[in-house]
């Protein structure tokens, strides 16, 4: 089993870690029973993990989402599907390897599934450019996105990216369009759309298949307009301010809630989800089914006013100079 990488704010846990390993050790070598200090220590590490993430910061909360053992929207798709099969090409001479999707079935459920992918390591990495998908991959996924609305099967997107890729040739090649024909498209599918933040939702990147009748994300995911490290340079010029960006930026999912951009907070297990991805997969795969259900209950009509006008109420505000009561877009 691969050793699980800890994050800075972790590091209290290293000891009791390293201490749980060798008293494992000491019952696979001998037959001394260990039962009973085991469960003490597991006991103490799992309420100090608890303690630990209950109260994290937006800049710690980013580091979990950027954990590299975070599951993967292939993850969640291998674990939540009980059958899968991946589709590639946009079919205009691209196959994106940052976005991944096909068909699928939850249940007795078909279904179009698709998101960006991360790698594990520096060479997966690579291959996959990071989660940060050409025009090529937004234009797959539109591909996928229409296939869906042809045969009326339901969409489920999971979004896990720091931002489109932002090279001179995805420029060339029309990045800011495909986001933007995205964006338009997906408002007249005639199909429920589901789309989960599963990990860092990054920019236009995130937008380009986050357009959806429920937008669901897990507790330490984060959603931002623009990263904390872009935001404190373009701001102070300084990127080490970006903790101070990232508590400014409201990008966790308490907040965004509260501000009417996402639907639903996915609870994760103690520790992320990186500690336990059944557990998280069993979770999304219920907020999945539960959303599924509410919206097939829809007409085609209603499912597409209800997203349209879900949209059209995020930027709104209270202003202290205005009437209480009154509303400023």
């Amino acid at each position: 089993m691969a050793r699980r990488a800890l994050l800075d704010f972790e590091k209290p846990l290293v000891e009791l870690e390293e201490q749980i390993e060798q008293i494992r050790q000491l019952a696979r070598d001998s037959e001394v029973d260990v039962s009973q200090q085991l469960v003490q220590l597991e006991t103490l590490a799992s309420r100090r993990r608890e303690e630990i993430f209950s109260a994290l910061t937006p800049a710690q909360k980013i580091q979990v989402a950027r954990h590299p053992q975070r599951p993967s929207t292939l993850d969640y798709i291998q674990l939540i599907t009980d059958s899968w099969i991946e589709l590639h090409g946009d079919r205009r001479g691209s196959d994106d390897k940052a976005m991944v999707g096909g068909v699928g079935r939850i249940g007795d459920q078909p279904v179009v599934m698709l998101g960006q992918q991360k790698g594990r390591d520096t060479k997966e990495n690579m291959a996959r450019n990071f989660g940060m998908a050409s025009p090529g991959g937004y234009r797959k996924a539109m591909r996928l996105m229409e296939h869906a609305d042809r045969f009326r099967l339901p969409i489920i997107t999971f979004i896990d990216t720091p931002g489109a890729y932002a090279g001179v040739l995805a420029e060339e090649q029309g990045q800011g369009e495909a986001i933007a024909f995205n964006l338009r498209e997906m408002f007249r599918l005639r199909v429920p759309i589901i789309a989960t933040v599963i990990g860092e939702g990054g920019s236009g990147g995130a937008l380009g298949i986050g357009v959806a009748d429920r937008l669901l994300m897990f507790e330490h995911s984060v959603y931002t307009v623009a990263s904390p490290e872009a935001c404190a340079s373009i701001l102070w010029r300084d990127a080490a301010k970006a903790p101070t960006a990232a508590e400014a930026l409201k990008i966790t999912g308490a907040d965004l809630l509260q501000l009417g951009v996402i639907d639903s907070v996915l609870r994760e297990p103690s520790g992320g989800n990186h500690w336990a991805p059944l557990e998280a997969a069993a979770t999304l795969r219920r907020a999945i089914t539960e959303n599924l259900a509410e919206l097939q209950a829809l007409s085609e009509r209603e499912l597409c006013d209800q997203r349209y006008a879900k949209f059209r109420r995020m930027g709104r505000f209270l202003d202290a100079s205005t009437p209480e009561g009154a509303q400023t877009a």
